[in-house]
């Protein structure tokens, strides 16, 4: 059975308002937590971006919910090394209920080193060699490896937990989902497309999780609801490539500019139709995932809440 969570936008909200929206998940019935990893949010209107790591920390002593990271970069901008040592913290700090979501990342987050952004296929090279070297790690045991990418020198993580936290590798195409099948632990992708999960399936993905997410603005004022998403999140109706070559801020804003209300209408749901609120969820569950994430775009944190806790919570558990 599909379970739903809620998604912590670190790009949009404050430590503090991500904290208070956990525990008002919890309250409505959200079973999992997701949250972001960004440097940089997508635009200068969403305005915030705290540590994920730190957050994490913060979100095991608030609440008892399982957290996922959708998804964070272990390749150019934090090693694997480090990024292992993090995540086998947070499993620890969650007892065992943290799952390591990761992809090959955006030059948004991972170009302030300085580095060269690597094409799709370096990116997918590096992302399979440190899956593998986070799970050496993740045993507690001395681990030297000399890699095309990535050297580690006589590392052994001290905190480890119980069981290794999975894997679950993000995707958006048929060579993304084939790599996820054949070395992740489970799937991320965020459009509720049957055809691609079906390619993570037969790609050595059969019997793993599906996760997938999806903003949504609830407001009594549905061309209100547009107009915000359209100030704030413009970037989610970005074509192709843009999302992973972009490097900044700004070069988004500028990218925007080619979206317009209309196609943001269209693409997001927005307003009370508590109708379309489950039928946007629900198409998740028809296409195979096992875990969904909802976000609420926006201030109105509470009416959304309220609103999925009394009516569309239950119809998608029906």
């Amino acid at each position: 059975m599909t379970e739903y969570g809620y998604f912590l936008a670190c790009e949009e909200f404050t430590p503090r308002e991500l904290i208070d929206q956990a525990r008002r998940a919890r309250q409505a019935g959200f079973t999992r937590l997701a949250i972001s990893d960004h440097f940089h949010p997508w635009n200068d209107a969403q305005g915030n971006s705290p540590f994920v790591w730190s957050m994490i920390g913060a979100l095991s002593r608030t609440v008892d919910l399982p957290v996922t990271t959708l998804v964070t970069c272990p390749t150019v901008r934090l090693h694997p090394a480090v990024t292992a040592q993090a995540a086998a913290t947070s499993s620890v700090l969650l007892d065992d209920r943290f799952a390591l979501g990761v992809g090959t990342g955006e030059a948004l987050n991972e170009h302030v080193h300085g580095d060269a952004w690597p094409s799709f296929d370096q990116r997918a090279e590096m992302l399979e060699e440190a899956a593998e070297v986070m799970r050496e790690l993740f045993t507690g045991e001395l681990v030297s490896h000399r890699g095309l990418y990535y050297t580690v020198d006589n590392a052994r993580l001290y905190t480890v937990p119980e069981s290794p936290p999975p894997v679950y590798v993000s995707a958006f195409g048929p060579k993304a989902a084939e790599l996820a099948g054949r070395i992740g632990d489970g799937f991320v992708t965020m459009a509720p497309d049957p055809e691609l999960v079906g390619v993570f399936r037969e790609n050595g993905g059969a019997g793993k999780r599906v996760v997938g997410g999806v903003k949504v603005c609830w407001s009594a004022d549905r061309e209100k609801a547009v107009r915000l998403v359209h100030r704030l999140w413009p970037s989610e109706l970005l074509p192709g490539e843009l999302a992973q070559i972009l490097p900044t801020p700004a070069h988004f804003e500028q990218a925007s500019e080619l979206v317009t209300r209309e196609a943001v209408a269209d693409a997001v749901t927005c307003g009370d139709d508590v109708d379309r609120h489950v039928e946007t969820v629900r198409a998740y569950a028809r296409a195979g995932f096992d875990e969904v994430y909802v976000g609420q775009i926006g201030p109105d944190q509470e009416a959304f809440f309220d609103a999925y806790q009394e009516h569309v919570l239950p119809a998608l558990r029906g």
